[in-house]
């Protein structure tokens, strides 16, 4: 039985404190999976799945992490980032080479790995909410594919959710709301309303998490 869930990803899926109302959905999924689970949250703003190994993160928590745990990997956003060199991935060869490491990691210790696609950002344009990395999000479904890796497809629940609560509704859920220019970010309340995708993702997957004891709401 599967007693962690380790965390790597970047700021939309860190832990903020108290002091901002920001938040990471890594902070709140412990919230929606069974009590015995806990969650260790690894994820860290500005990182690609590139920078996160290079310093050293990911060995961190393969350090660490036992049989019949899990790896939760989140990554694109940062990958994203042309004008930062020391970020960036190109889609279809770098980052699936980054992204192997991971699963490669985390098999060598008899642990778990699955993928996740990067969270949606605030992009609505002619009522419609879009992805803004559509490349990465395929790229991961390829290694994905390649790797016979688990996959929970944040992108397209996010923007399904988004999609159903509207406009207003979701523009609540980011930190623009608070009055900076921010529409990556999202507020405490929006990252638990993700935290709750990446839960239904899991229950939907049939992971030995669980899936009968996973919490609702």
């Amino acid at each position: 039985m599967p007693n962690h869930i380790y965390l790597a990803g970047d700021s939309t899926v860190q832990t903020y404190g108290q002091s901002t109302n920001q938040g990471g959905w890594g902070q709140f999924l412990g919230g929606h999976v069974p009590d015995h689970i806990q969650v260790i949250n690894k994820a860290i703003g500005g990182r690609s799945s590139k920078t996160f190994v290079e310093e050293g993160r990911l060995q961190a928590i393969l350090d660490i992490i036992e049989p019949d745990d899990w790896l939760f990997v989140q990554m694109g956003h940062n990958d994203a980032s042309k004008d930062k060199p020391e970020r960036y991935t190109e889609p279809y060869t770098t980052y699936k080479q980054y992204l192997k490491q991971y699963v490669a990691g985390a098999r060598e210790k008899g642990a778990h790995p699955l993928l996740i696609t990067p969270v949606a950002r605030f992009h609505y344009q002619n009522d419609v909410f879009l992805n803004d990395f559509p490349d990465y999000c395929i790229a991961m479904k390829q290694t994905a594919a390649e790797e016979n890796v688990r996959l929970i497809d944040l992108m397209e629940k996010s923007l399904a959710f988004f999609t159903a609560q509207g406009e207003e509704t979701v523009y609540s859920y980011f930190m623009v709301s608070e009055g900076v220019n921010d529409y990556t970010h999202f507020t405490k309340t929006g990252a638990n309303e993700i935290a709750k995708l990446v839960a239904e993702g899991i229950k939907e997957l049939g992971l030995p998490l669980t899936e009968s004891t996973l919490k609702k709401g």
